[in-house]
């Protein structure tokens, strides 16, 4: 794939990204699938070779790492092999659950929990959606009442990634006085919840139709008393604060929809290129050939745009229109690219031992999180209509 994204310092960090890649990730896969879990062994390799809170400031032991490009290297070489769960996983903790720590978190929690993230001792996760609210995150049922110098949470959360190994939770809550009717944009904080605290409990490890190696559950809080110093940022400021991190939580999304897109797209075109039928290698038919070129297009202008969502959210300039768009284009061009991948491969597309089958199922959340693409769709509509 062409592209002008990566300067020879990237480089040679992918050449460590990939030995990391060939070591604790490709022997492993099948294992994490049947676990339905990525073992905290992976973690802490991942650590220990310089993979994990590369924006963690140098005095909380990180490399205090802004450009966002190394962290784009890791996503495509953990792609190159399939690994969607260890590349979700990797997200949620570093552009995610990290992310609201270095914008909001003050000195003291910083140095309580910046350090494991880059060592790999420390997963996190965010817990915002729920049985009954998903997109419109005003409509949450959990709360968190003051009780002296702390807060009692109750509630329950649905679809958290992590969320059976998480060491820390990012908990969004509602903590209006009205607490059971408030739909101001005031009437939410967050919290970070650890694990271990009295009436915090973990439902069970969801079945989901992909990602199998991705720990994804219910959790529940039965008055769980936190401390005013677990309360991340200002009273009333949960709202605003998912609204400033969702930029890069899509920009993410989007990276990972490219970079699948790319991988598959190259393993359909090796694959097309030695199977033979009629004579001759199917990539040569006309009707595959022209879908292939429609693809390859697709992916080198879609990839021009994520480049420079790249760019912009590396200088401080990445709208939260332009994330949006980039999150509907990306994964919904993956999901044409892995449709076709199937298709070609023929029966062998259908058999789990084949990578391109893995991606299959693997890929549907994409267009689901992170906010659905219908509500991609409305947010840049109604930047239209401005």
């Amino acid at each position: 794939m062409r592209t002008d994204l990566f300067s020879d310092d990237h480089e040679q960090f992918r050449a460590s990204v990939r030995g990391f890649v060939g070591k604790h990730v490709v022997p492993n896969m099948q294992r994490w699938d049947s676990d339905r879990l990525i073992d905290r062994d992976t973690w802490r390799a991942a650590g220990a070779q310089g993979l994990l809170g590369l924006s963690v400031p140098e005095e909380y032991g990180g490399p205090g790492e802004t450009d966002y490009r190394f962290r784009v290297v890791i996503q495509e070489e953990i792609a190159r092999v399939g690994a969607s769960a260890l590349q979700s996983g990797f997200s949620t903790n570093d552009d995610i659950a990290l992310n609201y720590l270095l914008r909001h978190a003050t000195d003291e929690q910083r140095a309580r929990w910046l350090p494991g993230f880059v060592t790999g001792e420390t997963i996190g996760a965010i817990a915002m959606s729920e049985p009954g609210a998903g997109s419109d995150l005003r409509g949450i049922g959990t709360t968190a009442v003051r009780d002296g110098d702390g807060w009692v949470i109750n509630g329950s959360k649905t679809f958290i990634t992590s969320g059976i190994l998480a060491d820390l939770v990012i908990v969004f809550a509602k903590t209006s006085a009205e607490n059971t009717t408030g739909r101001s944009s005031n009437d939410f904080s967050l919290f970070v919840v650890e694990d271990g605290t009295a009436g915090f409990a973990r439902g069970r490890k969801l079945d989901k139709v992909g990602l199998h190696a991705q720990d994804t559950a219910e959790l529940f809080f039965d008055n769980v008393r936190v401390g005013e110093n677990q309360l991340l940022g200002e009273v009333g400021g949960g709202l605003r604060y998912l609204m400033q991190s969702l930029p890069l939580e899509r920009l993410g999304i989007a990276i990972a929809g490219q970079v699948s897109a790319e991988a598959v797209f190259d393993w359909t075109l090796a694959y097309v290129k030695e199977r033979e039928a009629f004579g001759g290698p199917i990539g040569r038919f006309q009707g595959l050939g022209f879908t292939l070129a429609e693809l390859a297009t697709g992916i080198e202008v879609c990839r021009a745009y994520i480049d420079r969502c790249v760019r912009e959210y590396n200088n401080g300039t990445l709208t939260a229109i332009d994330a949006a768009k980039a999150k509907l284009w990306a994964t919904e061009l993956q999901d044409k690219v892995i449709d076709a991948g199937v298709q070609f491969h023929g029966g062998y597309g259908y058999m789990m031992e084949y990578p391109v089958a893995k991606a299959f199922i693997d890929a549907r959340v994409q267009r689901i999180y992170g906010g659905t693409n219908e509500i991609m769709k409305e947010i840049i509509h109604r930047d239209l209509m401005r």
